[in-house]
């Protein structure tokens, strides 16, 4: 029972892991979240705020990432459904790019709520 559970476990990881080498090796995008991530955490960690508030930007700083790791995800399917012009794949594509900017959003109001508390 373990052992498989182990297993599943080592399996998971090394596709998961393979969905981030893939993201970044392919998406720009992804990478620019990453390196955005980087900076915000290193000030958050550098910068005289409350760990509260430190933790909160940490783990929005994540959700981006894996807001665009979804949003990555949709395009690429939606790309392999219908290649051509297409209202409907480009709303799906638009509403993945501004889940995105929501969660993005939420970041910066983590460090505007800890710069001024």
């Amino acid at each position: 029972m373990l052992g498989y559970f182990l297993s599943r476990l080592r399996w998971r990881v090394i596709w998961s892991f393979d969905g981030w080498k893939h993201a970044w090796r392919s998406e720009h995008s992804f990478r620019t979240w990453v390196w955005a991530n980087v900076v915000s955490d290193i000030l958050a960690l550098a910068l005289p705020i409350g760990g509260t508030e430190r933790m909160v930007i940490i783990v929005v700083g994540l959700l981006v990432l894996a807001a665009e790791l979804l949003n990555t995800a949709v395009e690429a399917l939606a790309d392999l459904v219908d290649g051509k012009p297409n209202p409907a794949i480009k709303a799906c594509k638009d509403m993945g790019s501004a889940a995105v900017a929501v969660t993005a959003l939420a970041g910066g109001v983590a460090w505007v709520w800890a710069l001024l508390a």
